[in-house]
């Protein structure tokens, strides 16, 4: 199949509004793939390259600006795909030169239409609605198969390819071949948000699991008598970076296992260290840090012959807390919001993100991002200014992105760079901001707009981490886009002392 196809649908999805007809339309593109190129198309729709490729952003959006787009569309499925292994397989000296000398050969045979979806892809910024869940109904659609079975077979697939070939081929009854098994790991089951540990008891009409929500680093352990392996939550094999954790795997009573935990690297006195330091510690097997990881594990989906996905969560923490009680995540059993919000203060106190509250009843949804689980975090909240802005790709290309942000330095006048943020955003005010920064553009550089420091933005974000890339030393972490304050005007923005503040309470600096 012609690779411009996949990208007119995408496109065609992106402009359609009704999920009914986005679903309808990639149903459709479906049904036409050739037999062998069903898992390339499905993965590229739900915005999956399915390979590393070490393409960044910035590579993209440099090639993007200098290299002709074909005039006629000429690249298949398959040629796409190939040309991606071949990126993906470069290693050593070289190969950032080589990655970037092919991916700009892919963009010279790709039309204007193609070269758009490739770096939206690539770049992980295709946007045209919820990615998979759009393919997995779909695929269900074309398929005549109900979508729970499809969406049941992705989760334990972890991969959308093998699921599309299937279902395509065979049918539901091909699906049954996806079970939860050993040494293939499936997709994690994710949290929705609440404000506060009483709204997150409201939402369950009833008793719930307390949880300290630890900030590390996202593990799915998997055993067999003595044969462990560990998966980051994108599912790569990350085994040899966590020692420790297929030590305490190995010395657990079952013979077969599938946890999910959080491996974190923690100070002498038991408090988690920041963020950042975890991931720097994630990899070192000779720990010259003298700071091994700790795991903290607080689900179970399989022990020895039993699969646990289905089984309400309360008998799975018992399971769990019988399993490996040193290393069962802290959890409190209660309906009383006063309690749920004690430990939610504690939490914070011992310098935890936040809690996780979870339905007693719920089973284990791998993949899901559903209200069984409902995380809730101490948000910090600045009011920054705006000092640039980036051109978007995708979706948002033709609109000014990217905010850079700057808090006030009362002692120089000037303002200091914390970092990025594009999320937040409604197509409402990515077209008012591109046209109310333009307005105070100073300078232009590729693809960043510099303005006058004028906007003032109401900017929410979980932390401050240390940073060697902005003068200040510091960034703020999951930032987004709150509103903008006209109130405000860029002398009454808040300073870098106050995010200094909130940096040393918080343990990153001292």
């Amino acid at each position: 199949m012609r690779f411009v196809q996949v990208a007119e649908t995408s496109a065609a999805v992106a402009q359609t509004t009704a999920k009914k007809q986005k679903v309808a339309l990639i149903a459709e593109l479906l049904r036409q793939v050739p037999v062998e190129e069903r898992p390339i198309a499905a993965r590229y729709l739900a915005g999956e390259v399915g390979r590393k490729l070490g393409v960044g952003y910035a590579t993209v959006h440099e090639l993007r600006g200098k290299v002709p787009a074909a005039s006629e569309p000429r690249l298949t499925l398959t040629e796409v795909d190939a040309r991606f292994a071949e990126i993906a397989g470069l290693a050593g000296a070289g190969s950032g030169t080589g990655r970037k000398e092919r991916f700009g050969a892919l963009l010279a045979a790709a039309t204007e239409l193609e070269q758009g979806f490739l770096g939206a892809l690539v770049v992980g910024e295709l946007r045209q609605g919820a990615l998979d869940a759009l393919v997995v109904d779909a695929l269900a659609l074309a398929a005549e198969v109900p979508a729970a079975t499809v969406r049941q077979a992705y989760m334990l697939a972890g991969d959308l390819g093998p699921v599309a070939s299937t279902v395509l081929a065979t049918g539901a009854a091909g699906l049954a071949r996806f079970q939860l098994t050993v040494f293939r790991p499936v997709l994690p089951m994710l949290a929705q948000t609440a404000d506060t540990a009483t709204e997150a008891l409201a939402s369950f009409a009833g008793p719930a699991a307390m949880e300290l929500k630890l900030d590390g680093f996202r593990v799915q352990i998997h055993k067999d008598a003595d044969d462990v392996r560990v998966y980051s939550r994108a599912l790569n094999d990350v085994t040899a970076k966590v020692p420790e954790v297929v030590a305490y795997a190995r010395a657990m009573p079952a013979r077969r296992l599938i946890l999910d935990g959080e491996a974190i690297a923690l100070a002498p006195d038991g408090r988690p260290l920041p963020f950042q330091d975890t991931m720097r510690r994630f990899g070192r097997r000779d720990d010259p840090t003298g700071l091994p990881l700790s795991l903290s594990v607080f689900d179970a989906l399989l022990v020895d012959e039993q699969t646990l996905l289905a089984t309400p969560a309360r008998e799975r923490f018992a399971v769990l807390d019988a399993l490996a009680p040193q290393h069962a995540v802290p959890r409190l059993v209660t309906g009383d919001a006063a309690e749920a919000t004690a430990f939610f203060e504690r939490a914070i106190a011992s310098g935890h993100e936040g809690v996780m509250a979870k339905a007693l009843e719920a089973p284990y949804d791998a993949g899901n991002r559903g209200a069984a689980w409902l995380k809730i975090k101490h948000v910090h909240r600045l009011d920054l200014v705006v000092l640039a802005a980036e051109w978007g790709s995708g979706r948002r290309r033709g609109f000014l992105s990217n905010l850079h942000l700057g808090a006030r330095d009362p002692a120089s006048g000037e303002f200091v760079m914390l970092g990025k943020t594009f999320k937040g955003m409604t197509d409402e005010i990515l077209a008012w901001q591109t046209t109310a920064l333009k307005a105070i553009e100073v300078d232009h550089e590729g693809h960043i707009v510099y303005v006058r420091p004028e906007k003032v933005v109401e900017i929410a974000f979980n932390d401050v981490q240390r940073s060697s890339q902005y003068p200040g030393g510091l960034a703020l972490r999951f930032a987004r886009l709150v509103r903008y304050r006209d109130d405000k005007t860029a002398d009454q923005a808040d300073t870098i002392d106050m995010v200094r503040a909130i940096a040393i309470a918080s343990g990153v600096v001292k």
